[in-house]
């Protein structure tokens, strides 16, 4: 990560920002995210990314009416310029910092915004999956939402690492493919492009959005055999691009 952060509207060294340990945000992970893609010191695809943080903050109850989309986008634009920053990623997040409702009821809402920085992820040119055991549930009420309960998605791509793979397919209750630990999927077959419709409980990230806008994609419900006979197979992030990967035999 890089040195400084916006904290509450505050340029700040990282290691200054803190969050209270009461909140709601602390105690349950009430929160989301999004992470940008930076290039040439501009936000990539930075409609996408504001469109699906208040949409989500709107699912999981976090209030957005003192955070405008252009307020906002400056002041991810300072953090950039302080770091000096060309190329990089940054993740903005949304908190609930009232407390937690469960312990005190009377307590204002209360949101905060976290914007940092790091470099790009080192990603190689192929990466190796395996089949995670854990499965996604659609029925969730995060289902779908890019939230800061990311201790799921953490734990299944730590499970897969300790395999000696890169990365793992997740599939939700029903067998149906849903996407990789931190990334969309996407396979090939017959020159055709296939990813996992929504209603598998997949993220609708923001990178994948743009290849559905840019090239005939065809999102269904399929099961783990597509991937097996699939020519090609890839990943796609804004943190990591889109890189190619191959799903063990």
């Amino acid at each position: 990560m890089h040195r400084f952060i916006s904290f509450n509207r505050q340029i700040l060294r990282a290691e200054n920002a803190l969050l209270s340990a009461v909140s709601a945000a602390a105690l349950y992970g009430r929160g989301v995210f999004t992470t940008v893609a930076i290039h040439d010191s501009i936000a990539f695809l930075w409609e996408k990314h504001w469109s699906r943080l208040t949409e989500n903050a709107q699912r999981v109850g976090i209030g957005l009416a003192n955070f405008s989309e252009e307020a906002t986008k400056n002041l991810l634009l300072e953090v950039i310029e302080k770091n000096k920053l060309r190329r990089a990623r940054a993740r903005l997040t949304f908190y609930d910092e009232s407390a937690a409702s469960v312990w005190q009821s009377n307590s204002k809402p209360k949101t905060n915004l976290l914007i940092q920085t790091a470099d790009f992820r080192e990603i190689k040119n192929n990466l190796s999956l395996t089949v995670s055991p854990f499965r996604v549930n659609t029925k969730s009420p995060l289902a779908g939402v890019k939230s800061c309960n990311y201790l799921e998605n953490i734990l299944t791509l730590e499970d897969a690492r300790a395999k000696k793979f890169d990365e793992a397919v997740r599939l939700n209750e029903r067998g149906e493919i849903v996407s990789a630990c931190l990334a969309n999927i996407f396979w090939k077959k017959n020159d055709t492009i296939y990813t996992p419709s929504l209603a598998t409980g997949c993220l609708k990230g923001t990178t994948r959005d743009f290849i559905l806008e840019n090239f005939g994609v065809e999102e269904r419900t399929a099961d783990l055999s597509e991937l097996k006979e699939a020519d090609e197979i890839f990943l796609t992030s804004a943190g990591i691009g889109i890189v190619a990967a191959s799903l063990e035999r």
